[in-house]
């Protein structure tokens, strides 16, 4: 089976709840892109037009390799309608508010699998109907984190611990597979003189590298001053990479506790375990269960939940109260609920066609709704996971 061979296969359209006005500070544009991240665009977008990025605003990221549809508001009065080769911002309205996730209500994903055999339609078909009565669980997917360094783990558990040593050097030199060869060669350099702070100066090329070594070039112990010149929406992301995992963690152990016949499909960040079906009590249970993202303060649905996180927290030395960095205030630990399954809205399949890309091979075209924040390809995984 093959996923995201071009970006038509993958398209997902933000629905949301725009209150729209004749006119308002913040200027409301739905922004069509392929091939580019969210952030990427929008800074490319706002140095075009000489405009600070903080002006723009949006209600989730999304996924460069994919045809989406989203909503961004500024808040600048000029119309900045452009049309390109890969995206096109097109002005549709105006607000009193700039856009934010409170106004999504979901996303609609058309999403094309191809080189499928006949056996693994076959799969596809009844694995359907079981996640239209039962869901799947509502996993954050891979690409949630990006930021994870293989060999060294999160950033953010580094500085709930007050390693600040070794989260700086994360942050530094962790090399991602999409950055461009010179970045790698760059951070490798940098990994391999650490603690050679006017060498690391001289190899630095962004201004935030530049900015980081010239400070420890003076002061050659100033971790944590160097971690608090991290822009807070930067550091954000790190944050919720942790919460995310901390948050699979706990779905897959309440999972197992309820001994469910579950099959483990790879993820990056650990296993996502599915179950294929569930009796009523369970179905019910799971249906009304929302688990906290790990903070300070959260509010645990049961006994058993906050147990099974606590259990967590000390397998990696850390306790709730670790989630308030005091030290650093340009980004902070925000526990919001998240439900634990999700049963797609309207999850309907086409007829298998001939795949044109994969001669002898075919193709089938899923349609479906899911809420704010859950993955369209987590209902993929669990469609085409593989039976016992």
């Amino acid at each position: 089976m093959k996923l995201k061979v071009i970006p038509e296969d993958f398209v997902v359209k933000e629905l949301a709840h725009l209150p729209l006005k004749p006119l308002g500070p913040y200027r409301l544009y739905l922004l069509e892109k392929k091939g580019w991240n969210t952030v990427d665009l929008l800074l490319r977008i706002a140095r075009k037009y000489n405009l600070p990025y903080r002006l723009f605003s949006y209600g989730g990221k999304k996924d460069r390799h994919a045809h989406t549809f989203q909503y961004v508001s500024v808040k600048y009065p000029a119309d900045l309608t452009t049309v390109d080769k890969n995206f096109s911002l097109k002005a549709i309205g105006y607000m009193d508010r700039p856009m934010g996730p409170d106004l999504i209500k979901g996303n609609a994903f058309t999403i094309t699998l191809r080189a499928l055999d006949n056996e693994e339609l076959s799969r596809l078909s009844h694995q359907v109907d079981e996640v239209k009565e039962f869901g799947y669980p509502n996993y954050f997917d891979d690409q949630r984190f990006g930021s994870l360094d293989r060999e060294r783990g999160f950033l953010a558990e580094r500085l709930l611990k007050k390693h600040y040593k070794g989260a700086l050097e994360i942050y530094l030199t962790a090399i991602y597979k999409e950055e461009k060869r010179e970045a790698k060669q760059r951070k490798r350099f940098f990994r391999q003189h650490w603690g050679d702070w006017d060498a690391c100066l001289l190899h630095a090329k962004t201004a935030m590298e530049k900015k980081i070594f010239s400070l420890l070039t003076q002061k050659p112990k100033a971790f944590l001053e160097a971690l608090r010149m991290i822009p807070g929406e930067e550091l954000s992301l790190f944050f919720a990479a942790y919460q995310s995992f901390l948050w699979n963690e706990l779905l897959r152990r309440i999972l197992r506790e309820l001994r469910l016949d579950l099959t483990a499909v790879p993820g990056v960040a650990g296993p996502y375990l599915f179950y294929r079906r569930l009796d009523t009590n369970i179905l019910l249970y799971l249906k009304s269960l929302e688990l906290p993202l790990a903070a300070k303060r959260m509010e645990f649905p049961d006994a058993q939940s906050e147990r099974l996180f606590i259990g967590i927290l000390e397998e990696k030395g850390l306790k709730p109260s670790h989630f308030n960095l005091s030290k650093l205030r340009q980004a902070f630990f925000k526990s919001t609920p998240r439900e634990a399954i999700v049963i797609p809205h309207d999850l309907k399949v086409d007829p298998p066609e001939a795949d044109e890309l994969y001669p002898g091979k075919q193709k089938i075209r899923l349609s479906f709704r899911l809420p704010r924040g859950s993955y369209g390809t987590m209902l993929i995984k669990r469609l085409t996971m593989p039976e016992h």
